[in-house]
């Protein structure tokens, strides 16, 4: 459209330049002893900015920041789509030959390194010829690792002017989001202004944030860019409390000493969470709000956590949806159920966001919507403004994932008369034993219900009879020594029989950098050298 009087284009940058009109003088940013007001947050935007443009960075380039959660990643998401360019934000789990890939595919001409990560970096530097510039993120010393200047020296070449948005087009690239891809290399899904714009403002709808909220940033900014957060509290006025490292004990520490008001994890975070707080008979001042996705919760985890002062949100999406895009939307009729009814109602990933819209449940193969009666399994499918635009430089596999005119999940699910959705599984973790299907979580959900239980993931293993059966990976909680055969006949009271795991196995669960366990590492160890599972 035009420039007429009746549009302006959707961008997410824009939020930094009202808050801080605004806002001017109230705390943005908080990271250990740093405090910065929104004027000031603003001003290092700018400069980042400006900096980069001296450099050469402009419309179409990419930017990579390889960097745990502190004020230059923040400041990044700002930045560098505000001149146009795109940013690329690198999960700091990975491995060197991991990271060189994402640079490399994503045509990253600048990169900025955390000095504590620069090995992630200085190993595969023979690879990243097409890289013009490094900066080294000076955090955990004044070391520099790699030639190049340090952040601040970088910032102090740029203007506290500020930039104008070059942002001429909503569906302009604004950042790539690498998945962690369980089979091949990662794909670089692409976010648009338009989609970062509306979910960052469905997040603090949903979330039901308003200008006192303090987030606590236990949700990697590197994990499609902090779910938006990382432009959602900007655009409510609300303060960012960085964290280096997502130790419950420091958790606990600055939700007492900033007042903190919503933070966002993983399933595993609530668990580190809710047995630091039992062992240590915390009780939360202030209501806490917890936004959780990732693998579905157990309900028992939801309870734990509601016992210390918080209230649990759940939500569902993927990287592809710019992080959530349906929230258990909770009912006042659901008020008076008991504890643990609430919990599993809580534990369903509901319905879409407000900005999303459009979600279903639906048979792959003919599209077709599946009875809405809490029991039929189809695939879930979305489609809408928080749908990315496909994948970096793979057409192929974005034509695969828009079967049909929707984004195709993978995840299986039913459909309650509600209209809510509740995950199943993954279309790869379901277990098909003698012709039965069986869900995995729901195994899972009983086990974390077990006293000695802390955490547990359940995957099919190859069986000569039944073609697979159940096999449950269990952490124990501190101090406890199940054995298999309480495990068995723990599930065998909680459920059908025929869904109880043959197979216990206790030990640590291999997992992603924002805490969802990789099961896909644990079917490969089970069906190694093994072709006999087919879906």
């Amino acid at each position: 459209m035009p420039d007429t009087v009746c549009f302006d284009v959707l961008t997410p940058v824009q939020f930094i330049s009202r808050s801080a009109a605004v806002y001017a003088d109230k705390i943005g940013v908080i990271y250990e002893n740093k405090r910065y007001t929104y004027k000031e947050f603003y001003n290092r935007v700018n400069r980042l900015a400006s900096a980069l443009k001296k450099i050469g960075i402009g419309k179409g380039d990419k930017v990579a920041f390889i960097c745990p959660n502190t004020p230059p990643m923040l400041e990044a998401h700002y930045a560098v789509p505000m001149i146009g360019a795109a940013l690329v934000s690198v999960n700091i789990r990975l491995s060197s030959n991991e990271v060189a890939y994402i640079i490399n595919h994503s045509d990253a001409k600048a990169v900025f390194v955390d000095n504590e990560f620069a090995g992630l970096v200085t190993p595969v530097l023979d690879k990243l010829s097409q890289v013009k510039t490094f900066v080294n993120i000076c955090d955990v010393s004044g070391e520099k690792p790699l030639t190049g200047m340090a952040y601040e020296e970088f910032l102090g070449t740029g203007s506290d002017l500020p930039v104008t948005p070059v942002v001429e087009d909503e569906y302009q690239l604004a950042t790539i989001n690498y998945t962690s891809g369980t089979t091949g290399f990662p794909k670089g899904v692409m976010y648009h202004h338009r989609g970062a714009y509306l979910n960052a403002l469905g997040e603090i709808l949903e979330f039901r944030m308003t200008p006192d909220a303090v987030y606590l940033w236990t949700l990697p900014m590197f994990h499609c860019n902090g779910w938006c957060f990382t432009w959602g509290i900007t655009a409510i006025g609300g303060t960012h409390v960085c964290l280096r490292r997502v130790v419950p004990e420091e958790i606990y520490s600055l939700i007492e000493k900033e007042n903190i008001s919503h933070l966002c994890a993983a399933p595993t975070v609530l668990i580190g969470m809710s047995a630091y707080a039992t062992a240590n008979s915390i009780k939360l001042k202030r209501k806490l709000e917890i936004m959780t996705a990732g693998a579905p919760p157990a309900p028992t985890v939801i309870q734990n956590m509601e016992s210390v002062g918080a209230n649990i949100m759940q939500t569902y999406g993927l990287t592809e949806v710019f992080g959530p895009h349906s929230v258990c939307a909770w009912q006042i009729k659901w008020d008076d159920l008991s504890d643990e009814e609430r919990a599993k109602m809580k534990a369903r990933q509901g319905v879409p966001y407000i900005i999303a819209m459009h979600m279903d449940v639906v048979d792959p193969n003919t599209m077709v919507p599946v009875p809405r009666d809490g029991k039929t399994i189809g695939e879930i499918v979305m489609r809408g403004n928080n749908v990315m635009m496909g994948y970096y430089k793979d057409p192929e596999a974005t034509k695969d994932a828009f079967k049909g005119g929707w984004f195709h999940s993978g995840d299986l699910a039913v459909m309650h008369p509600d209209n809510y959705i509740q995950i199943m599984d993954r279309k790869k973790d379901i277990i098909i034993s003698g012709g039965e299907n069986i869900s995995t979580v729901e195994i899972e959900n009983v086990i974390y219900r077990h006293p000695d239980v802390l955490e547990v993931a359940v995957i099919p293993v190859p069986d000569d009879k039944w073609g697979e059966v159940p096999k449950a990976f269990v952490v124990p909680r501190k101090g406890c020594n199940p054995t298999a055969e309480d495990i068995i006949n723990f599930c065998k009271k909680n459920l059908a029989r025929f869904k109880a795991p043959q197979f216990i196995e206790f030990g640590e669960l291999p997992k992603t950098a924002t805490g969802k366990i990789q099961k896909f590492k644990l079917r490969e160890k089970e069906w190694a050298g093994l072709d006999r599972r087919v879906h």
